[in-house]
């Protein structure tokens, strides 16, 4: 890929992959081997990696107790230059890095002008750019979202906002979202509500709020079918932050959600892990849950301290975590169109312009880890045997007519009458964790 500076000199053209590495190798995998098949896929099959652009490219290590620490090459001259310069080294970055996707909030990509009009200008100059830049290099757009939460007009939410003029200027902007998501053949398109909730019910018509971003989402479908854009529609759960309380507070609540307002059917869900933990959840609790309704579309890899009460945004690096998140992934048949997005940032102190790639490079192999354990768990079989005999009540007599929704409370009166009480089984919840604990 032409550049016209190299912004990662001294990272190899490709970080390798180095199965007898050392634990001081930290600039090349040790356990992501694309091409090794599992299961009849490759590990990049399976994992479909993404970078986001975001935390890895507009991040500054800046915090409301601190300035800007991370001081990176590519964000000097006028918005746009710094915003081409950007653009390059990112491409730069997924090269080396060797991952095939991408994810951006419109306002990463291209600096929000003083009207619309000049948004979108800058918009299609910079995704110009991107289509080059993706032609030349294969690497393609897992996900496109619209940023719906900086900018001032937007503090009071925006399909939720009680001015509809503020509904309105995010309407238009969605619009050119699913524009661009078209041009550059995004795969996904994720919708994420950082404002659409409330800090105080004595100023919220909830009920009007949630009709509201209903009808805004199909406006969006509508849009989606008018102008052919073929990818998935993501929601993705967030209980808290920047709201005290945010509609899509987790899986059962978007499900619910999209079921009581007919969007089932057009959307399916986008995972954060640390949102499932600021919702009181285990890490694994929204991947599991949204995968049992059919509703698992994509994953934004990262962690958070379970310590703290915010949005940390970790690199993912517990290998117990990430087992359980591939097991569910590989037991659904994968995530396609959707993947596993790195919406992770280093921390402000990892200064140096490697720790990126540091970082990204052992999220990956922990993912790859868990790749490898998921499968091994799946095809042993002893888990899954253990489950299944757990619940083998349901698989005969009254358990099977309970399963198929063919009993009654008259039958399952009789059933107890004649059979008595039940007798207690145990769990084996430590047998299971033990089990578990031999595969990570």
């Amino acid at each position: 890929m032409a550049a016209e500076v190299e912004y990662f000199a001294g990272i190899p053209k490709k970080i390798p992959y180095s199965a007898t590495a050392g634990p001081g190798d930290v600039l090349c995998f040790k356990y992501y081997n694309a091409e090794e098949m599992l299961m009849g896929r490759t590990m990049e099959e399976w994992l479909r990696f993404s970078v986001c652009y975001w935390h890895t490219f507009c991040g500054t290590g800046a915090d409301p107790f601190g300035s800007a620490t991370l001081h990176r090459p590519w964000n000097e001259g006028t918005p746009m230059e710094s915003a081409k310069k950007r653009l390059h080294a990112a491409f730069e970055f997924f090269t080396k890095l060797g991952v095939k996707y991408y994810t951006f909030h419109d306002r990463d990509l291209a600096p929000e002008g003083p009207s619309l009009e000049e948004s979108n200008r800058n918009l299609d100059e910079m995704t110009d750019l991107a289509l080059q830049l993706q032609n030349q290099t294969g690497i393609r757009v897992l996900w496109v979202t619209c940023n719906l939460f900086a900018h001032p007009r937007y503090m009071n939410g925006a399909a939720t906002n009680p001015d509809c003029h503020v509904l309105a200027y995010a309407a238009a902007q969605v619009k050119k979202g699913l524009d661009i998501a078209k041009k550059l053949g995004a795969e996904n398109f994720v919708f994420w509500g950082g404002r659409e909730g409330f800090l105080s019910v004595h100023n919220t018509d909830v009920a009007a709020e949630l009709q509201h971003m209903a009808n805004f989402f199909k406006m969006a479908v509508k849009y989606k079918e008018k102008i052919g854009l073929k990818c998935q529609f993501l929601i993705e759960p967030k209980p808290k932050e920047p709201c005290k309380h945010q509609y899509d507070y987790d899986a059962m609540s978007v499900i619910g959600f999209l079921k009581h307002y007919g969007l089932d059917g057009h959307f399916k869900l986008n995972i954060e892990p640390n949102h499932t933990t600021l919702a009181g959840h285990s890490y694994e609790h929204d991947v599991v849950t949204a995968s049992a309704f059919g509703m698992l579309g994509s994953v934004d890899a990262n962690t958070g301290s379970p310590d703290l009460g915010w949005d940390t945004d970790q690199f993912p690096m517990d290998i117990r975590n990430t087992t359980l998140v591939m097991k569910t992934v590989v037991e659904q048949g994968g995530l396609r169109p959707g993947g596993l997005n790195f919406d992770a940032k280093v921390r402000r102190e990892s200064t140096d312009l490697e720790d990126l790639f540091i970082a990204h490079i052992g999220a990956m192999d922990a993912f790859a880890r868990g790749l490898r354990n998921a499968v091994h768990i799946i095809e042993d079989g002893l888990m899954a045997s253990m489950v299944k005999e757990r619940y083998s009540s349901f698989s005969h007599g009254i358990g099977q007519k309970v399963e198929d929704g063919t009993a009654s409370l008259e039958e399952l009166e009789a059933f107890i009458k004649q059979n008595g009480e039940p007798k207690v089984t145990s769990g084996k919840q430590e047998k299971y964790e033990a089990i578990f604990n031999r595969y990570i």
